[in-house]
């Protein structure tokens, strides 16, 4: 008889669920779909609890789970899960940050250049049956400078990527050692020479207390005129309102969202009706390979805990 149960709450690659099956020691089960109140009256079983970004980790469903030992987040935000409770019930959090690290990188610079030479509009001009050649008038990447903030997993894929491109890239992260960003050829500066020299800015952190709205009215203001902004990242970090004004007085030239503070994003967001952004229902993560890589990464992870006490990539315990 196996040793511990585990529960898959949301959709997971079936390399990731193979992981379980194959360790005699788990038992694993997939129940997706459950409401909150099916979550608590079946937790109280399960030793690991494996989720996306759908299943809402909350203190009563944490109440209920009075043998649970570890989360596992395929993925990499745990915004989803009440990680503080978890910590006073000593019950291990783990993420997976580098298996979509190439898809969100790849997918920031896809959006750059969507909103740089305005794909979407000129798809759906020329779908409608007009020929508006002159009317698209891009701009390039090349020799403009991109403040990333956050040069963590995806900020570096992206500064990398970038450079690449022939851009100057500056960036701000107060976690990151000036030697990391020499290494990768990128200028580390303060977020006040960030926000006046760069023509793109992208943002690569958390979503924390700390970072909430950390591009607001202010720094939107302190910007460089006819700056683009991009957010991959997490809803919140850019105050939709103040971006909203400034899109439409022509102070940010343009903005290119896959996350947002509401998600699914309103139908009658004001971001809908304007035509210098580009956006995207929060496909950051959304290839076959990243989506595979975090589910192995997360199997083999809460494996390797609940079976041999390693702990890898956890958000609330040292590794």
């Amino acid at each position: 008889m196996a040793e511990y149960k585990v529960l898959v709450s949301d959709k997971l690659s079936p390399e990731g669920i193979k992981i379980f099956q194959q360790a005699p020691e788990i038992d694993v089960d997939v129940k997706v779909g459950m409401s909150k109140e099916e979550l608590i009256s079946c937790i109280e079983q399960y030793h690991g609890l494996t989720v996306r970004s759908t299943t809402k980790v909350t203190a009563d469903v944490l109440a209920a789970a009075t043998n649970l030992k570890v989360i596992g987040r395929a993925g990499i935000g745990v915004d989803n899960i009440d990680v503080d409770t978890a910590s006073k019930r000593d019950i291990l959090v783990m993420n997976t940050p580098t298996g979509n690290r190439i898809a969100t990188a790849e997918h920031t610079l896809a959006l750059m250049l969507a909103l740089c030479r305005q794909l979407p509009q000129a798809d759906a001009s020329l779908r409608a049956g007009r020929w508006e050649k002159s009317k698209f008038m891009g701009v390039e990447l090349y020799a403009k400078t991109l403040g990333i903030i956050g040069l963590g997993n995806v900020g570096s894929a992206v500064a990398e990527r970038a450079k690449g491109l022939g851009m100057r890239v500056l960036a701000y992260d107060p976690h990151i050692v000036k030697e990391r960003a020499q290494d990768l050829g990128v200028e580390p500066v303060q977020l006040s020479q960030l926000l006046t020299e760069s023509d793109f800015i992208s943002i690569h952190t958390p979503l924390t207390p700390e970072t909430q709205a950390m591009i607001g009215k202010k720094e939107i203001e302190a910007a460089k005129p006819g700056v683009r902004i991009i957010n991959c990242a997490r809803g919140g970090l850019v105050d939709e309102t103040a971006l909203v004004e400034a899109l439409q007085s022509g102070r940010v030239a343009g903005a290119a969202l896959d996350v947002y503070e509401t998600e699914p994003l309103p139908p009658d967001h004001p971001l809908l009706k304007l035509d210098n952004v580009v956006l995207t229902p929060h496909l950051g993560a959304a290839t076959a390979e990243a989506q595979q890589n975090v589910a192995l990464d997360v199997a083999r992870q809460m494996v390797d805990f609940l079976v041999k006490g390693k702990v890898v990539n956890a958000v609330n315990c040292p590794s």
